[in-house]
């Protein structure tokens, strides 16, 4: 059985949410392309320190919000984020082994699968064209890994956590 931390369940979401927020946050014309998948960092780092606690459902029921915050064909995100859970479960043993820069080159593995079957389910639905632009949010989330990794490591540590 999963070791559950000592994360407390509000807090995951509370967390999640934020992250949602910020995923739908509006951002200038140039930049959305670059814009973090907020809400991808979060579901995996939540699936590494607390796997008993954060999974699929969470990716699903959160993947179910941002569809219907931003008028997608509902159910397009839930599928992508279930997976990026799955994938993260899939992972986990070995993933919290890897130094900071394995773990971001690994986040961008992981955050490049699910954009690229985001981007086939959103081709299929004649949403968008094919081009490699849509792997730059995982290329930005990668980059951004090693910090937002230290610093929810810290605000666990000063609550108290290991």
């Amino acid at each position: 059985m999963a070791r559950v931390s000592g994360v407390p369940l509000p807090a995951v979401w509370l967390a999640l949410l934020l992250a949602l927020c910020l995923q739908v946050m509006p951002l200038a014309e140039g930049w959305q392309m670059y814009r973090p998948d907020w809400l991808g960092l979060m579901l995996i780092y939540g699936c590494m320190r607390a796997p008993g606690r954060v999974g699929v459902l969470h990716g699903f029921v959160l993947g179910l919000l941002l569809d219907l915050i931003q008028g997608h064909v509902l159910g397009q995100s839930a599928l992508v984020f279930s997976l990026l859970g799955f994938l993260c479960a899939l992972v986990y043993p070995r993933f919290r082994r890897y130094s900071l820069l394995q773990q971001a080159v690994l986040v961008l593995v992981l955050l490049g699968i699910v954009q690229l079957l985001e981007q086939w389910v959103r081709t299929l639905w004649g949403d968008s064209s094919i081009h490699l632009a849509f792997l730059l949010p995982a290329l930005s989330s990668a980059l951004l890994w090693p910090w937002l990794a230290t610093l929810l490591r810290a605000l666990e540590g000063r609550r108290g956590n290991p």
